[in-house]
């Protein structure tokens, strides 16, 4: 089957950054469409509310991503409440302490950030009587609680934002030769958009072992995948599908 079109469940890069999925299309002369299969929705202060939980009864917050930083602000500036100087900020990477910046004035705060995740957790045992706030999404990983549990740290865990399915009702899957995927919520959300979707003669490209998981539960047949050996990225495998299907039409070459 030869490919001519792919659909990538992700939001189109920007005007001036580079995609290898720019590079391959060109390489290849194929169409690569972007399309966000899932989006971020946050909590209204409607919602927060129901929880009864005080922000500033938390001396700490604990973020884990820049969409976690994006929505604890949010949620302060709907509730009207004036994070105080003396908030400390634990950051499980230095991009998201960086960004810290967009909300703050950084050199004024008590930022903290380690290489890994238990680097971070033993920087925390200098502060480990603060009550912690731990803005979640929903799905979220456990992994965070449980090693906050484990340290026997004091926290509270909110769900700020979800993640939930876009609206994807003006596609034609069956106008795609490969479908890459990226997340387990980007394969549920293929079937909430067309429940009756067939996968035919169409490739299924998948990134990770947990999208993987998701897209055989619902019973896709992987064709390519990635991270692997000498493969570390969804564009390297799927150039060596398309790789091997030239030699496939091609044997003497």
């Amino acid at each position: 089957m030869k490919v001519k079109r792919i659909i990538v469940s992700q939001p189109a890069p920007g005007e001036t950054e580079k995609s290898p999925y720019t590079e391959l299309a060109d390489k290849y002369h194929l169409r690569v469409d972007f399309r966000p299969f899932i989006r971020i929705e946050g909590v209204t202060a409607k919602e927060f509310r129901q929880y009864k939980v005080d922000i500033l009864a938390h001396g700490a917050v604990f973020l884990t991503s820049k969409t976690a930083v994006d929505h604890y602000f949010r949620i302060c500036e709907e509730m009207r409440i004036t994070v105080p100087y003396t908030m400390k900020y634990f950051c499980t990477s230095v991009s998201i302490a960086n960004y810290l910046q967009k909300y703050i004035v950084y050199r004024k705060r008590k930022i903290f950030f380690g290489t890994k995740i238990e680097v971070l957790l033993e920087m925390m045992q200098k502060h480990k009587d603060e009550k912690i706030f731990l803005p979640l999404s929903d799905p979220h990983k456990p992994e965070i609680p449980k090693l906050l549990d484990k340290k026997k740290y004091k926290y509270t865990k909110v769900i700020l934002y979800r993640t939930v399915s876009s609206d994807l009702s003006d596609l034609n899957m069956k106008d795609y030769d490969i479908l890459a995927f990226y997340s387990p919520t980007e394969i549920k959300s293929l079937f909430q958009n067309f429940p009756d979707y067939e996968q035919g003669e169409a490739k299924i490209a998948c990134f990770g072992p947990t999208t993987a998981k998701a897209a055989k539960a619902a019973h896709l047949h992987i064709d390519i995948q990635a991270p692997r050996p000498q493969v570390p990225s969804l564009t390297m495998a799927i150039e060596q599908h398309l790789k091997d299907l030239a030699k496939t039409e091609n044997p003497e070459e």
